[in-house]
């Protein structure tokens, strides 16, 4: 058992944990992503309550009554934001399915993952596909036979290793202004059973130190254009940089799409980065729908030479919503 002194130094030990946690989760009540290190620290909320539990051993050790109530406070509240986001549900699909769809999303890590892109495309064949951080290399690649035959429409933006972005579909596409950003971000409307879906690239800038308001804002164009659909059936899929920890993602799912692996039951698999996940790390890559695309199921894909799990999901489409 510490003595005087001990319990003093344990004291003050348990404030530094409990202080970085109290700022997080306070944002995260307060419904704002706050400044740096709050963003960056918001994408692995659960993970708060490692200090959390840290400070109240310590200040358990210290006897520190007050201490120890602020601790077990800032797990609870951790604990209460651990669970899945549940934003207003839109109204439910009618009839019957006109088509089931697959859709893939990768970052390939500047073209590093190409190859198991490629052989993910072959396994699995998704109808529509998201590609971020396509390089020359990649570019080349799904301009090859095999890809074009596969997928025969395509709208690959290329520029440098990080920039580059494409949209491969088996059906039909017709190409739409992209979004404007620093990262590529293109936009399609494929014709599906004589429906058309509008398939949205997501790739905003990530909340580095000194760019969070440069993040907030392009997160914030992915809000505005899915707040200003209309009832034409809408995708959003790619490397949001953002969890359903963040404001601004949050704000993108109150405009009523909803997030793919949340709705099949897995809301927090991390997707990033791929070196830790599954075990540790940060869902960041969605694939966000309206109203009348119903996800059934979705699976995380691991590739090579990428710091990102690819997401496959599979879903049912509906002519329309009631």
């Amino acid at each position: 058992m510490p003595d005087g002194r001990g319990r003093r130094v344990a004291a003050w030990c348990a404030v530094p944990p409990l202080a970085v946690v109290t700022l997080v989760v306070g944002c995260r009540a307060a419904d704002t992503d706050g400044m740096t290190p709050v963003p960056q620290l918001l994408a692995f909320l659960p993970w708060l309550l490692v200090p959390a539990l840290l400070g109240l051993a310590l200040a358990a050790a210290a006897r520190w009554p007050a201490g120890c109530g602020w601790a077990l406070l800032a797990a609870t509240v951790t604990v209460w934001f651990c669970r899945p986001y549940d934003p207003p549900a839109g109204p439910e699909p009618h009839g019957r399915p006109v088509a089931a769809l697959r859709v893939l999303t990768a970052n390939l890590e500047y073209g590093g993952a190409t190859d198991g892109l490629l052989a993910a495309l072959r396994r699995e064949r998704p109808d529509l596909v998201s590609v971020q951080e396509c390089d020359a290399r990649c570019a080349a690649a799904l301009d090859s036979p095999e890809v074009r035959r596969a997928y025969p429409y395509r709208n690959v933006v290329t520029g440098s290793p990080a920039e580059g972005s494409a949209i491969l579909s088996v059906f039909p596409l017709r190409d739409e202004e992209p979004l404007p950003g620093t990262l590529s971000m293109p936009r399609s409307v494929a014709t599906v059973a004589g429906v058309p879906v509008r398939v949205q690239v997501a790739h905003p800038m990530p909340p580095m130190p000194g760019e969070v308001d440069l993040w907030r804002s392009e997160l914030g164009r992915l809000r505005d254009f899915a707040a200003a659909r209309d009832d034409t059936a809408t995708l959003i899929a790619g490397d949001f940089n953002a969890t359903q920890d963040h404001a601004a993602f949050r704000d993108l799912l109150d405009t009523g799409l909803r997030d793919s692996a949340r709705a099949t039951g897995a809301a927090r698999t991390p997707t990033w980065p791929s070196l830790t996940a599954p075990p540790f790390g940060a869902q960041i890559d969605h694939v966000l729908v309206s109203e009348v695309l119903r996800p059934r199921d979705s699976r995380f894909l691991d590739l090579d030479h990428t710091d990102h799990r690819a997401l496959l999901v599979e879903l049912d489409l509906y002519a329309k919503a009631r």
